[in-house]
């Protein structure tokens, strides 16, 4: 049976303070609510530590937003898979749109991150998804199925550790949104490729979770559809209270 699991993603935003203070509000609304999901969220470097001294690991986990691509060297500024796993954190974020679009960040790139991540006792939450020209040329089922098919040359053993979490780029920013259906029907094709390579067993309990634009009020109508299994969730993450709301969509 896959996990429903609702992960924040605080990108660069809380100083060391104020993160502390938010990971300890999250920790402290979920000791009142029973959580029918894993609980995760993912911090920046600068708090990784800090943040694991505060949470309970059996209310929320801890990820990192991004590691290297190499193991350790003269790689100034970068941080290896290893430090992130020395943390304390069980996740990291890999691949995520604003990685790829800002970073430059490639397939090759990222596979050679995710094996170093999956060395090091870390499970990556994978991100994929199209920009809004994708969407509408039509090519973005394409776009998706070759970014999970840059895992292909993983063991079935390791993919089966990986979280899959589909953004709809086009949708973040825009003005426009996805529908619950849209991200259902992209959801059921990611699955539909791991099926493809992987088969049956690992596709139907993989997790895949929606990236664009969760909020508390329409958390509950993306998670009711079969093949969304929680959200990756960006500024709803950053207000307990709120993050809470999408967390109790599972109620």
């Amino acid at each position: 049976m896959r996990k429903n699991i609702v992960a924040g993603n605080w990108k660069m935003n809380t100083t060391l303070e104020e993160g502390v203070e938010l990971a300890n509000n999250v920790n402290a609304l979920l000791k009142d609510t029973k959580a029918n999901c894993e609980v995760i969220v993912c911090v920046p470097f600068t708090h990784l530590t800090s943040v694991n001294a505060v949470i309970e690991p059996e209310l929320v986990k801890m990820g990192a937003e991004n590691c290297s691509e190499h193991e350790k060297g003269a790689y100034t500024g970068e941080v290896s898979a290893a430090m992130v796993k020395s943390t304390g954190a069980d996740y990291v974020i890999l691949g995520h749109s604003e990685r790829r679009q800002y970073f430059g960040e490639n397939n090759e790139q990222l596979l050679k991150k995710t094996q170093l991540a999956l060395a090091n006792g870390l499970k990556p939450i994978f991100c994929v998804g199209e920009v809004l020209e994708e969407r509408e040329n039509g090519s973005y089922n394409d776009v998706v199925k070759s970014q999970v098919e840059a895992l292909f040359s993983l063991s079935p053993d390791d993919f089966s550790k990986i979280v899959i979490a589909y953004e709809p780029v086009w949708a973040i920013g825009t003005g426009k949104t996805a529908t619950a259906e849209q991200a259902q029907d992209m959801h059921a094709h990611i699955r539909k490729v791991v099926e493809e390579k992987y088969g049956k067993e690992i596709a139907d309990n993989t997790s895949i979770l929606y990236g664009g634009s969760c909020k508390p009020s329409n958390a509950k109508e993306l998670f009711a559809k079969p093949d969304v299994d929680g959200g990756l969730i960006g500024g709803a993450s950053l207000k307990a209270e709120d993050f809470l709301g999408i967390v109790e969509a599972f109620n």
